[in-house]
């Protein structure tokens, strides 16, 4: 299929990244050969752009602009990260264990913020890396809130890397045991002795925004803990929700209440 011609929205947005994101100020004809446009094309998108503030010029290179600037700062006060940090914050306190936030990407989930307390500094972070569904409880959350015919990108790469997607170990068991439950559990799959319990959050249903995931070492995760650690992460799923949707309000304070619920989970 052929590539949809680039809009003049697409060239300015393209324009204003390879500004930002360029190790020094890049001349106009270091932006017009990186992001493809013709030398003149990108000279006028370029007037626009620092007639608006997204772009400042300086004598013959170009720098981000007072707008990129303002942006960025707004940003990041309502950014997922910043909504999220009280209740990741919280929810580790809670449990003792790491708390990350992951956001689902093209075809893996993207760990944006983690909260690792001292006991467990051996167990990687994972900051910032994209991981697969086939071998993290985050990503197999996320899918699992997906509507069916959204989940393929992500079947497709768990079966490039060689993941059984049929079978009673294969991913769509998984999936389906997470889609019934609500929670996807991971033992050991990335690393031994770790184990994760995650939960979407899905302010509407097959739209999930994002998971949050409880890591810690597998005997964390028995069947006596498992219940209560599934009250309390579901507790802060539904908090985040309610952030998301009323953005400004002050998080609800009174801890979730343990119950017992009967393990269920991906292996």
């Amino acid at each position: 299929m052929p590539e949809a011609p680039r809009t003049a929205v697409d060239k300015a947005l393209d324009l204003v990244e390879a500004v930002a994101r360029a190790s020094r100020p890049p001349r106009l004809t270091d932006l017009a050969e990186e992001v493809g446009l013709h030398r003149a094309t990108a000279y006028r998108v370029l007037l626009d752009l620092v007639r608006r503030g997204w772009v400042l010029r300086a004598g013959d290179r170009y720098l981000p602009g007072t707008a990129i600037l303002r942006l960025s700062s707004q940003a990041a006060r309502n950014s997922l990260g910043a909504l999220a940090r009280p209740v990741l914050l919280d929810l580790s306190d809670r449990t003792g264990m790491m708390v990350n936030l992951q956001v689902p990407e093209a075809d893996r989930s993207r760990v944006i913020d983690v909260v690792r307390p001292d006991r467990l500094a051996m167990i990687s972070r994972l900051i910032g890396e994209a991981l697969p569904v086939h071998r993290f409880a985050g990503p197999l959350a996320l899918v699992a809130a997906l509507a069916p015919a959204d989940r393929a990108p992500y079947l497709r790469a768990a079966e490039e890397a060689g993941h059984l997607l049929t079978g009673p170990e294969g991913l769509l068991a998984d999936i389906e045991r997470t889609e019934r439950t609500g929670f996807a559990v991971e033992y050991g799959r990335n690393e031994q002795p770790v184990a994760s319990l995650s939960r979407a959050v899905v302010p509407r249903p097959g739209a999930p925004v994002c998971a949050l995931t409880l890591v810690g070492l597998g005997p964390e995760f028995d069947d006596e803990r498992l219940p209560g650690l599934r009250t309390l992460l579901r507790g802060a799923a539904d908090e985040l929700a309610r952030v998301l949707s009323s953005p400004g309000e002050p998080a609800e304070s009174s801890p979730p209440t343990p119950t017992d619920e009967s393990p269920d989970g991906a292996r």
